[in-house]
């Protein structure tokens, strides 16, 4: 719901922007997040509940100061198609669905974060401060991308650097899967996070501004729906790939297929590569 009301919030020349700085915060707070939480509950476990408690409450009364934006709404009893009708609109409307299949393939394939512990207790050999590094490198590439991008919002060729995006996602996870020294995992991971933020951007814009009022609250489900699964399983396809062959080829396989995907999006999607900007339709 509250992805569906940023929309009527912001200006649209403004969303881009504004994407960028929510993307960081929200990547900031789970770096630092983690963290406070020990400190305080290094205090007390009383610190750490009651701190996220009073945050949830002045969260939950900041929201009734954001004035009530106007959006067109639908006055139809809700029906089975209605319900669907985020699925109806994603399928015809062509960029939408490649921007959102494109994330959903390229993360299950190449999506590896439920094997860092083996990373770094076999392959790199870090123990448990290695794994702390291992799994904030993302985050802290993604943080630098969104505050670039704040300042830096993309002018043209939006299309083609979402492809290229997830491209580079499953190559620095192929780069990733291969090494074994400890500062070139980090790095290709920090890049990883990069690419990745570039990919969310895109696609986050592309579905608010590309999505009428009145089916957006239906199709930011479908799109929630789709990012959590595509995470879930792909932890599970690198799990029982790293199983069944081994892990350095299971992380390697499902970054080439990413590259692969991006490849053939290009075909699939040729809409979707011919978007420039981000300032709505064009």
């Amino acid at each position: 719901a509250s992805a569906s009301l940023f929309a009527n919030l912001v200006p649209p020349q403004d969303f881009a922007n504004a994407i960028a700085w929510n993307s960081s915060a929200w990547q900031t707070a789970t770096i630092v997040g983690p963290v406070a939480g020990g400190l305080l509950y290094g205090v007390s476990p009383e610190a750490a509940y009651g701190t996220a408690a009073v945050l949830m409450l002045v969260s939950g009364l900041l929201i009734f100061t954001i004035p009530k934006p106007s959006q067109r709404t639908e006055s139809d009893k809700p029906t089975m198609q209605h319900l669907l009708g985020g699925f109806s609109y994603i399928w015809s409307e062509k960029i939408v669905l490649g921007a959102i299949s494109l994330d959903l393939f390229a993360v299950l394939l190449s999506g590896a974060s439920a094997l860092l512990p083996v990373y770094a207790r076999d392959i790199l050999q870090l123990g448990p401060w290695g794994l702390g590094l291992l799994r904030s490198a993302p985050s802290i590439g993604a943080i630098c991308v969104a505050i670039w991008l704040a300042g830096h919002p993309l002018r043209n060729h939006a299309g083609m650097i979402m492809l290229a995006a997830a491209a580079s996602f499953g190559a620095f996870t192929v780069v990733f899967g291969l090494s074994t020294i400890t500062w070139l995992s980090i790095v290709a991971l920090v890049f990883l996070g990069a690419t990745d933020m570039f990919s969310v951007y895109i696609r986050e814009t592309l579905i608010q501004l590309w999505t009428p009022d009145e089916v957006r609250g239906r199709v930011n489900a479908v799109n929630q729906v789709f990012v959590g699964a595509s995470n879930e399983v792909g932890e599970f396809r690198a799990g029982t790939m790293a199983a069944l062959i081994g892990t350095v080829p299971a992380v390697v396989i499902g970054g080439i297929g990413a590259i692969a995907v991006a490849g053939l999006w290009v075909v699939l999607f040729p809409q979707l590569r011919k978007v420039r900007h981000l300032n709505g339709r064009n």
